[in-house]
């Protein structure tokens, strides 16, 4: 029996989550809308070690402030676009929850710390999408408040629990 691997996300504060949620709803496809926005920290830990995950992600989170991030462009993403992060503490928190897991290629790269607001539309809805968002950017901080711990069983992520950072 194969055990469904495990998303770790983080969760920006109240201003910035709303931001990229609102952008999230306007421009990615509605039927492939099935989570909040955020930014990707793993895109595959063990199933089989669930417990083991959340209980990393409550210490790791209950032992450290929130973390700061500048939201610093819009990047394309072939079939959608993104604003991408620069999240200084990034790497240091990746090695800190995936020390002593098995990693996928894809985990083991370093972090490409962004926000998805869209994805699988054409090239030429991505590029005016791209255009629009480049506009009216104006970089801006935030911070992230929370990990977040998620079920991958091939459709709409299941929520396995939320871990808030200490407070600043």
């Amino acid at each position: 029996m194969d055990v469904a691997p495990l998303i770790v996300t983080l969760e920006a504060d109240p201003e910035s989550q709303a931001r990229f949620d609102a952008d999230r709803a306007r421009w990615f496809p509605p039927a492939r809308n099935l989570v909040p926005a955020h930014v990707t920290l793993f895109h595959h830990l063990p199933g089989d070690r669930a417990g083991e995950v959340a209980a990393r992600l409550d210490r790791v989170a209950a032992d450290r402030p929130r973390l700061a991030f500048r939201v610093a462009s819009v990047m394309p993403l072939g079939r959608g676009a993104a604003y991408r992060l620069d999240l200084p503490a990034g790497d240091a928190l990746r090695r800190e929850i995936g020390a002593g897991f098995t990693l996928t290629a894809q985990d083991r790269g370093g972090l490409r710390a962004h926000v998805t607001v869209q994805n699988k539309v054409s090239r030429e809805e991505a590029h005016a999408t791209l255009e629009t968002l480049r506009a009216g950017f104006t970089p801006w901080d935030g911070q992230a408040h929370a990990l977040r711990l998620w079920w991958y069983r091939g459709g709409p992520w299941e929520e396995v629990g939320r871990y808030p950072f200490a407070a600043t």
